[in-house]
């Protein structure tokens, strides 16, 4: 079975790529030096601080394992072009039609996705209803409490 592509923008793939540099060259050899000298109290059955420096090194090797695979799946897409429909990184104004109240959202793929810094996924339900829309347009979204209409502001 083909492995998912990633779909990213070119600031998404830096902050990929930094995440795991760090992890290669700095945390491993924390999380190894807190194993040693755990290892250097002794009877490491009983050692709660090496059971969780054991837990961090599998986590952090995790980590690495899916931020490589991530990598190496990675779809970086142009977010700086002139866009007259949405497009993944496409920064968007939305209007609540019925409240009147207006969101920016940026569309990314998921691995970027981030709702607390307005970064929606292409594959979330407002992220699907505008993907391909021009400016003006009237989407519906359904959402858990019904169904929710807004119309495209502004495409960015």
């Amino acid at each position: 079975m083909p492995e998912k592509e990633v779909i990213l923008t070119l600031d998404g793939l830096k902050k990929l790529e930094e995440e795991l540099e760090l992890l290669k060259t700095q945390r491993r050899k924390e999380v190894a030096e807190r194993i040693k000298q755990a290892i250097e109290f002794g009877d490491i059955s009983e050692n709660s601080e090496y059971e969780d420096a054991k837990n961090e090194q599998a986590f952090i090797e995790g980590r690495i394992i899916t931020l490589e695979k991530m990598l190496r799946n990675a779809k970086v897409i142009d977010d700086n072009e002139k866009k007259d429909c949405v497009t993944i990184g496409s920064t968007i104004v939305l209007k609540d039609i019925e409240y009147g109240n207006e969101e920016e959202y940026t569309i990314v793929g998921s691995a970027e996705a981030d709702p607390a810094v307005n970064k929606i996924s292409n594959e979330s339900p407002v992220g699907k209803a505008v993907l391909g829309q021009a400016k003006g347009s009237i989407v519906e979204v359904h959402v858990p409490a019904g169904i929710v209409h807004y119309e495209i502001m502004d495409i960015r």
